[in-house]
Order: C-alpha cells, then structure tokens, then sequence
C-alpha cells in the first residue's frame, strides 16, 4: 500500500507540474504562440473561418509602420510575429520589437534597442540584421511574461507588457551570445531565428561567419529568470565526447567554428525532447584543414532539452564542401506508416531532399542509402566517399541540371546560356568543388529554405516551397601574397583572406547580395567603410576579428589611398594585435590554399534564371506515403506572362502556413504578392498585391471568431525594393 500512494504522489506531482508549466492559453482566442506557429514547427492553424469558399473576400485589416526602412533597400525583415492573448509581437528592419492590438494593429509599446546601445545611436545602419521572430515564457501563474529576442550578439528579456528590459535579467537586460562558448572568439556570433523555451529554460542557436576561423556554433540554454547558463552541447565534440573520434585533427575544438543552429528547432515538449538542425563547418569549400566527417555539423540533433545530452544524431551530409546547411526547422508529426502510428520529425534540405525519423529513438521510417559519390578533388582534400540519400519521401527539387534543361527563352538567350553552362564542367551532386567547376542545383539558398515547411495535422501533407536556380562553384588558387609590403599590399592579403569568396578575385561581387566593391570610394566614405566591416549589413556578417590595423590596411586596398595618408588615420586607433610593423598574424584562415570564385547564381543577360522553368514551386508532399502529390509554381514575372509564357514561378524567401479552412497562404516571391492555394490541388484562389516583397512566413490568428493573416513586407534581398511594413488582412464585418 505504501509502494503504491507513493507511486501516485510522483504520478499526480507530475500533472501538476506539467499543468503549470503547459503552454498559454488563449481566452477564446486561437493564437500563433511561436515561431512557425508552434514549438512543434509545423505553420499550421485550426483555423476555418477563412476557407476556400470566401477567401476571395480577403481585404486589409490594418497595416502596421515603423517607418525605419533603410532608403537604400538595403533593409530586410523575415519576422514571422507570434500572437498571443490578442496582443501580436514583431520586429522591425531595425530590429525594434513592438507589441500591437492584434485585431486593430494600434502599437502598445516600441522597444528601441538603439535607444540602449551607444553603438546603436552612433551608427544608424548598426541594426540592419535579421530577426526571423521572438519567444514568449510566462511564469506557472501568469503574472511574470516575458519575451525573448536577438539584436546582433545580444539576446534581451523583455517585459512583454511594459515593453522594458528586465534588469535582473544577465547583464542588464541581456545576455552576450560571443559568452560562454568554452573558448574567446573575435568572429561574428548573432542571434537571427529565435529558439524555443521549455519549462524556465529557453535554448538558443546562433548565426555565425563561414570563414575558417568561425565561432563555434555550440547550442545553449539559459534560465529564463537570471540569463544564467544552465547547459551546453558541443556541436564541435571536446576530448572524451561522442563525435571527437570523427575529426583527424584533435585540436579541432579549441580552433574551428560553425556547426550552428542558425535556422531554428522543434521541441516535443511532452517528451522533453529538441530537435536541432546543424550548418557545416567555417570554410565552406575546402576541407583540407578539417578532415574527417566532421560530427556534428549538417546534423539533425535530439536532445534532451532539461540537460543538453544527446539522445541521437543522424548527419545528413558528411564532410560537407558545398553549404549544405541544414535551413529550417523540422516539423514534428504524427504519420501512420506500415499500418501503425507513428511520432516523427521531418527535415527538409537545401538540394529538396525530407528526412524522416522515428523521434524517440532516430530510426529512419524510409530507408537512407548510404550513395558512393566522386572523390577526386583539390590536392590536401579528402572527400567523404558516400552521402545519404532518402527513398522516399520524393524530392520536391528536380535534382539533375543538363545541356537540355538550360533556358530557351529565346533561341539567342540558350545559345548563350548554353556556351556559358559548357564552361562549368561538373554536374553531379556532391562533386567536390574543383577549378573547372561544379553546378550547385538547387543553389547555395536552396532548395528548402529557412522558410521551412507547413505540416496539415489532418491529412500530414507537407506544404513546402522551392527556389530551382543553378548557382556555379569555381574554385581558385588563393592569390599569392605580393612583394608589396605598403599598407595597400597587405591589404589586399587580407582581402584574399576575408573578402575574395564573396566579392571575388576582381572586386566585382555577384548581383545584389554580393555588390561590386570597384570604386567603393564613390559610394561610401572610410567612416562608413569601417562601420560596414565592424557591424556587417545584409548577408555580410560583421568581421569585427580584424584588428584595426589590419582593418586600414584593407581600407587602403579598397579605396586605393596613399599609405601617408593611411598611417595617419591609423594614429587615431589602437593597433590591437600588431605594432604597427608589416608583418600579418597567422590563423585558420591561412591554411586553405583554395577559395571560390564567388556566389554565382545562373542568369542571363535580363536576370531570369538560365534554366527553363519553374524557377519557384510550392510543392505538396504526403508524408504518409512520402508520394509527391503537386507542384505548381510560385510566383510570376508579369512582362513574361505577357508574352504568352506560362508562369514560371520565382526565386522565393519565406514560408508557407496551411489551415483547416483548406488554404495554404504564402509570400516569398519576387513579384511582391501574397497568395493562397488550394491546398488539395495547387490553384492559386486568391492573392494581393503588398508594398514590399514579403520575404517572411505569414502567421494566422483568431481574436473573438474572428481570422486574421498577417505578413512582414521587408523585401530588400535580390534586388527588391525594402519595405517596413506589416499588413493584415480578414474578411470584414
């Protein structure tokens, strides 16, 4: 009897401990609590009051300004906000956090964090980054409610109804993502899609640079209270670890960076278990330094969320030399799959593979094939010999880029595509990179993006959308370090280092995201220069590693200056880690002999991409069965319909959500519209035109019976006009 009532006791304590700990609840209101809608990631609503027979009477709600767009379009916002209790919260290009009315969009408060930062006010351009959204806690009785969001480094508490710092809160308010990482870094750490809270610990990731001598990308959780750190899983394993035993080189804790959590993670909070996606290794490209298959980067993590130990792993590229970053959160799903149910995770890729597990226990529900690919490579690289191949589900990306599949838009533009496809000689996926040149298909950006996948939890049909944009990998010898030893002559040495991968052996970039730097001076003054290379801006990430002196010295580079007059803005800073001799410091960096020729997407002389359509899709897939059920494409450029070209789709940023009333709402495309499909057959029934390309996942709500759809128009990437707007739409009285 007494092994009994002590059973119960544990049994009821349990309950009541979840009870207090369970999610908000909405008060008669059907709420977005978190990033992609839930922390089971999955961008799905119960919502049906705006359904497939009156979506076509969708008409503005309200908009909502903050009116800090940069003027430049140089200014993004990928926020997807998250309602709870009928108050919505988001952030602005500049990285404000604001809460509003849900149903009206009349703003309760700003948060400014310029307004707390001197670096802030004295730069105006130090907060053009990225937030992908916010995290809600409140407490078991609901009288302490915070949220939790990243500016740069710094990850702040907010008081989510005053709108203030929580000064008890680490330092101030806010804790420092460079700390705690079990060794000093210089490189850049930021903080861009949030993370997911679980009990009083909220467990964060983080951007961080790709260049060799990254941060590393170790995965945290703080408590929500203090800011103090509670645990830490080492995504680059220390002496003793599981996945130390995959590098060659022992030392590879204390040196490389990467491996991070950049696209966010799903929480089975039932299980006590999160699930975490992983980015490769810094330098990119070349792997010569870090041999070995380089556990735990491109992985897929199941974690204990209460301790940080690791339950299981799969790596989904071994060794990865292409940027094959896993870029979105998993989705968690129940499937029926031979005969039985089923609690899986599913994980899109960049190249427009899914693989699913078994959460409890990592077991594939397809079979992965483990495929032999090629070998041969840069002298000093050792490429992985096999990579993971799921059968099933079917791709939702064509995986193959050949002769007949370049652009015949009109029959000069193939033949002049066709002579510029030849000149890249390798077409198979996971050639290693090599001078002659290998297609990446899907590109760089995906693929799947950090958009992600929306999940029905009726039918478990995955809603996922699709760039189909070649982007070509050529690799070059990192050019020789001159006889020139002027300031200008070491300056182009650490441009080789830092810069040359991006902008290119010639300074001329590649498109928008990558601009040319050729006469620089003509667009920028050194001040602003300086301030780009410290803070980053756009897809550039801050290189706040070079010291200043090293820092002038590319200065002189760029801007082609005398070293006189060099030398003497130099006596104005500190030197950091030179004395002012010419002699450069030795890192990571200068152990890889090759670097890339840039990020070079495949387009013609118009901008279109230089293979036939389509360039974007929205793609259905049954989970169950792992069939591809449609494909239909996403986006439209309007000159070409008119012309009587069938739709071709867009290059696409941003997420789909999909309800019950039997939608699936999207953004994302280049022609700055918003749409809804038919989610049993792919028809677009609906869409609106919206001031700025909506690079961001809508979020759906209902406040009092009544369904809102709201979307942040930030544009702003691939040559976009910026927008600082959020825009909500319903159906009226």
């Amino acid at each position: 009897m007494k092994m009994r009532f002590s059973f119960l006791l544990i049994v009821l304590s349990f309950v009541c401990y979840s009870c207090k700990h369970k999610p908000p609840v909405e008060s008669g209101n059907s709420g977005w609590p978190a990033y992609a809608g839930g922390k089971e990631g999955n961008r799905y609503s119960s919502n049906e009051e705006i359904n497939l027979n009156n979506v076509n009477k969708l008409k503005v709600a309200w908009t909502y300004s903050t009116n800090d767009k940069d003027s430049a379009n140089r200014s993004q916002n990928q926020c997807n906000p998250i309602m709870i209790d009928g108050i919505l919260y988001g952030t602005s290009p500049r990285l404000k956090l604001f809460a509003l009315d849900a149903a009206t969009g009349v703003q309760k408060w700003i948060f400014d964090p310029a307004g707390v930062d001197t670096a802030g006010k004295n730069d105006p351009m130090a907060y053009y980054k990225v937030s992908r959204g916010v995290i809600y806690w409140q407490n078991e009785t609901g009288g302490e409610k915070r949220i939790f969001y990243s500016v740069g480094s710094k990850t702040y508490a907010i008081d989510a109804e005053a709108g203030k710092p929580v000064k008890t809160f680490g330092n101030g308010g806010y804790i420092d993502l460079t700390k705690d990482l079990g060794r000093e870094t210089k490189s850049f750490v930021a903080g861009t899609t949030p993370g997911v809270v679980y009990h009083d610990l909220f467990i964060v990731g983080t951007r961080v640079a790709e260049s060799a001598d990254a941060a590393p990308g170790h995965i945290r959780a703080y408590d929500v209270h203090t800011g103090k750190m509670k645990w830490i899983f080492h995504t680059i394993p220390h002496p003793g670890e599981k996945g130390y035993e995959t590098w060659q080189d022992t030392a590879a804790w204390k040196k490389f960076g990467g491996a991070n959590n950049w696209a966010g993670m799903s929480l089975d909070e039932k299980r006590g278990i999160v699930y975490i996606p992983t980015g490769s290794i810094g330098g990119d490209f070349y792997g010569g330094f870090r041999k070995g298959k380089n556990l735990f980067a491109n992985s897929l993590l199941a974690l204990d969320a209460a301790t940080g130990k690791l339950k299981w792993h799969f790596q989904v590229v071994h060794h990865d030399l292409w940027d094959r970053d896993l870029p979105a959160n998993p989705n968690l799903v129940t499937i029926t799959h031979e005969g039985k149910q089923i609690d899986a995770v599913a994980q899109i890729t960049k190249y427009g593979y899914i693989f699913m597990f078994d959460r409890t226990n990592g077991k594939p529900i397809f079979p992965i094939i483990e495929k032999t690919v090629l070998t041969k490579a840069l002298p000093g690289e050792q490429p992985w010999p096999t990579q993971p191949i799921p059968t099933l589900p079917e791709p939702f990306a064509r995986q193959t880029f050949n002769p007949e599949d370049v652009t015949d838009l009109s029959s000069e533009t193939h033949q002049d595509m066709l002579q510029k496809y030849n000149q890249v000689k390798n077409r198979l996926l996971f050639t290693p990179p090599s001078k002659e040149g290998g297609w990446i298909f899907p590109g760089f950006d995906g693929g799947g993006e950090w958009g992600g996948a929306a999940v029905d939890q009726e039918s478990k049909i995955m809603y996922v959308n699709c760039s189909e944009m070649p982007w070509a990998q050529v690799m070059i010898d990192v050019p020789k370090a001159t006889n020139d030893q002027s300031l200008k002559g070491i300056g182009q040495v650490i441009y080789n280092k830092n810069c040359i991968g991006c902008h290119g052996p010639e300074l001329k970039g590649n498109g928008t995201s990558y601009p040319s730097l050729v006469n620089i001076g003509n667009k920028y003054k050194e001040e602003q220069i300086n301030q780009i290379i410290a803070n980053g801006r756009n897809m550039m990430p801050s290189f706040k590693q070079i010291n200043p002196a090293d820092k002038k010295a590319l200065l002189a580079f760029l801007l082609k200056l005398p070293d006189a007059k060099v030398t003497k803005v130099l006596a104005k800073e500190p030197t950091g880690n030179r004395t002012g001799s010419t002699k450069l410091e030795k890192n990571v960096v200068d152990e890889i002999p090759y670097t890339m020729t840039g990020y070079n997407r495949f387009l013609d002389k118009d901008g279109y991409p230089g293979i036939k359509p389509p360039w974007g899709t929205l793609n259905a897939i049954d989970l169950n069965s792992g069939k591809l059920l449609w494909k239909v494409p996403l986006g439209e450029y309007a000159e070409l319909t008119k012309k009587g070209i069938p739709v071709t789709g867009t290059e696409n940023y941003g997420g789909p959500l999909v309800t019950k009333g039997g939608l699936v709402f999207i953004a994302a495309t280049k022609d700055e519209k918003i749409r809804a499909f038919d989610k049993k057959t792919g028809k677009v029934v609906w869409e609106a035109k919206l001031p700025a390309a909506g690079y961001a996942t809508p979020a759906t709500y209902a406040i009092d019976g009544k369904q809102y759809v709201v979307i942040a128009c930030g544009g702003g990437k691939i040559g976009s006009k910026s927008g600082d707007q959020y825009v909500c739409f319903g159906l009226g009285d």
